[in-house]
Formats: structure tokens, C-alpha cells, sequence
């Protein structure tokens, strides 16, 4: 794998694990990232699945303790302002 790949899986990597700090769903997680970061649903779909290979014990408390976050338009301008900052933390490195 390149270089740009691993840093291109490890950025989405994060911007799911800001996700999970939202209680998103899987779905949510990837319609959100879709919307506001342009990354395809089936790469964070992918990367959210071997998340769950390598933490079975976590994503089994996740998903049994899931709880909703309200209000889904404040949600959405949170995750365009968390991939934002991902974007420029990114390019100082």
C-alpha cells in the first residue's frame, strides 16, 4: 500500500472514530461522511468493518449502549467542522 493510501485510510479511520463519538450508526457514519468529506460510503463502510474486526469487544458495547444524538442538522454542521479540521491537520503535517 502507498504512502497516500495509508494516510488516506488512516484520515477516514479518524473521522470515524470523531463518529463514534457522536453514537452514529454505521449508516449514519457513512452518510455523514459522504455529505461532508466526499469519501465514499463503501470505503468507510470498509474501514468502520475492519474497526470492528480489530475491537470486537468495544463495538459490541457500542452497538448495545447506542444512544441517539437529536437534532441532526447540528450533527451535521459538528461533522462538516470535525473534517475541516481533520483537512488542515493534515496538511501541517
Amino acid at each position: 500500500m502507498s504512502n497516500s493510501s495509508a494516510s488516506y485510510i488512516h484520515m477516514v479511520q479518524h473521522l470515524i472514530e470523531k463518529c463514534l463519538i457522536f453514537h452514529m450508526t454505521k449508516e449514519e457514519c457513512m452518510e455523514a461522511l459522504s455529505k461532508h468529506g466526499n469519501i465514499q460510503p463503501v470505503i468507510t463502510s470498509t474501514v468502520w468493518s475492519e474497526l470492528e474486526k480489530e475491537n470486537k469487544e468495544f463495538f459490541k458495547l457500542y452497538t448495545s449502549s447506542q444512544v441517539k444524538v437529536k437534532g441532526g442538522a447540528e450533527t451535521g454542521a459538528l461533522i462538516h467542522k470535525m473534517i475541516s479540521d481533520t483537512s488542515k491537520d493534515d496538511s501541517d503535517e
